[in-house]
This record gives C-alpha cells, sequence and structure tokens, in this order.
C-alpha cells in the first residue's frame, strides 16, 4: 500500500499508523512522515482516544483504513478526512466515503497485497506493488558481521499461535539435516529465546546460533535477504522475506496458502500437509491448540 500511493503520490505527506511494537518497522524509511504509535497495552482506551485526536489535528486529505476492527474505524471515522476508505467487515464502515469487501476462501482468495490495494485503485490503477522495508546501514551491518561465512540459513520457529507452528520435533528433524559446514541462525522475539535454546539442546547439529530476542525486526530481515534459506511458519517472518525479497521455505499448517498469505519472494517454496484432512483449514487465523486433539495438519514432509 505504501509503495503504490508514494509511487502515483512522489511529493504527497505519507504517515502511517501502527500498533506500539510495530513501530521499529519504520525505522529510517525513505519516504514516511509520521508513524502513530497506539499502546495497547497500557491504558489502552485512553490513549486510543488521544491518538485519534492527533490524527485529526493533521487534517489530512484521505484515510486508508486496512483494519476490520471498530478501534480503527473510531481513527478513520473522527480523523475528519476528506475521504476515509476501508472494508465493510470494519463495524463502523457505514461512516466512511468509500468501502470495499474483503473476501477470504478457503479455495481461492486474491493475495493480501491485491485485497488490500484494491482499496486505491481509484487513487491508483488496478497493479498492485510489491511491498517493502527498508533495514538500515546498520542493521545490514550487523547482519554481515554475522554472517562471516557465506553459507547459513534462518530458522524462524515461533508463531503466535501454535496451530501454525511447525512442530518442535520437525524442526530438530530439519536442522540436523544441514550440512555441518552451514550456519544456522534461530530467529525471533524475545518471547522466544526458551524455544531457540530448547532446539539447540535437542539438535545434534553444532553451528546454531540463537538469535531470538537479539535482532529488531528490520534487523532480522537483513540477516535473511543474504540467507541460502529462510524456514518460517505462515507467520511474520513470511512477510519480512517478502519485503526484501528474500529465499524462503514456508510451512503451513492449520491455515491454508489459499487465504492470500503466501511468500511473495522469487524463490518461494510452500510446503504443507499432503493429507486430507476434513478439518484444515480449521479458522483463518490459528488456535493454542489442535481443536481435534491430534495435530495432524502439522505431519509436513520435509524438504
Amino acid at each position: 500500500m505504501l509503495e503504490k500511493l508514494h509511487q502515483h503520490f512522489a511529493s504527497a505527506q505519507i504517515d502511517i499508523c501502527v500498533r506500539k511494537g510495530n513501530e521499529s518497522l519504520f525505522d529510517e524509511h525513505p519516504f514516511i512522515g509520521q508513524v502513530h504509535i497506539w499502546d495497547k497495552i497500557n491504558n489502552k482506551f485512553k490513549n486510543l482516544w488521544s491518538l485519534s485526536k492527533r490524527i485529526k489535528k493533521e487534517k489530512y486529505d484521505v484515510v486508508v483504513n486496512l483494519q476490520r476492527f471498530a478501534s480503527s474505524g473510531l481513527l478513520t471515522v473522527r480523523s475528519g478526512a476528506k475521504e476515509k476508505i476501508g472494508f465493510k467487515k470494519n463495524p463502523l464502515s457505514l461512516f466512511f466515503t468509500r468501502s470495499f469487501e474483503h473476501e477470504i476462501s478457503s479455495t481461492a482468495s486474491l493475495h493480501e497485497v491485491e485485497r488490500n490495494q484494491k482499496l486505491i485503485v481509484h487513487l491508483t490503477d488496478r497493479k498492485a506493488a510489491m511491498p517493502k522495508l527498508y533495514p538500515s546501514k546498520d542493521d545490514f551491518a550487523q547482519s554481515i558481521e554475522l554472517a562471516n561465512a557465506k553459507n547459513y540459513i534462518t530458522i524462524s520457529p515461533a508463531s503466535v499461535w501454535f496451530t501454525k507452528q511447525l512442530p518442535i520435533a520437525k524442526w530438530v528433524s530439519l536442522i540436523n539435516k544441514i550440512k555441518q559446514d552451514t550456519q544456522v541462525f534461530i530467529l525471533g522475539g524475545p518471547r522466544d529465546e526458551e524455544l531457540g535454546k530448547s532446539l539447540i539442546t535437542k539438535c545434534e547439529k553444532k553451528n546454531i546460533e540463537n538469535l531470538a530476542g537479539s535482532l529488531s525486526l528490520l534487523g532480522s530481515a537483513a540477516l535473511m535477504q543474504s540467507a541460502q534459506m529462510n524456514y518460517v511458519n505462515d507467520s511474520a517472518p513470511l512477510h519480512l522475506c517478502s519485503a526484501l525479497n528474500a529465499p524462503v521455505t514456508a510451512f503451513f499448517c492449520s491455515t491454508v496458502p489459499a487465504f492470500g498469505f503466501t511468500p511473495l519472494s522469487d524463490h518461494s517454496i510452500i510446503l504443507e500437509t499432503k493429507e486430507h484432512l476434513d478439518c484444515r483449514p480449521c479458522g483463518l487465523h490459528g488456535f493454542k491448540e489442535c481443536p481435534k486433539g491430534h495435530f495432524k495438519c502439522g505431519e509436513i514432509e520435509l524438504p
């Protein structure tokens, strides 16, 4: 969305609003002005109201809302923008100037990139732009320092949702298959550090480094860009790869590629169970545990 708007309105002020914790994705971004941040953890509703006031003061010409929740609908409606655009699933879409369907199917759907950019076709054109992120020179310098050997891969084993996460035993098997002279970096956030440590203790392979919690999102993306391969779940690291055109192998467990969140890198591989399961997909976002108790969708044949 950002890339497409900038292509057509290169001199326009383009700002973005994100949940606190995601703002580092836009550090030193070349054409974003302000990054509005909503702190949902501390004083959630007070911060939402304060944020709505700050956005209104900007007197935006256009506000485009990609979220389908009432909170973002409130920010959009209160913005006072001349044009307020979003999806009909948003509870406050009645008060938008333009609203569009957001259709997801387990058989065939547009990619989320295409769904989102449908909102601005009337401002741009019908060809969707690719997503892009901009790691800093320091991010790339750090990745070069870490990867002093040319042969390395990254593993991102965690997911917010358990049923989106390839089982630990599968990750161990995958890592043990990797050549001994290939360095393995485990990536993730601070809460994934223990998972990374656990993986290392279970693996026979020796040259593994746990970087979970050590790198920023853009730092991880910079490291991924030059990897031989990045192994990920259907989760955020997949989309970091897309934004840097990094090679990626994505495991889809309880979710399915047809939802429209597949990798967009030139070198992309998607792996999923070959067994037909009536219970798959069990939901759009996954669950904390398998609703059926067997988690057969995690039984994916490894490369």
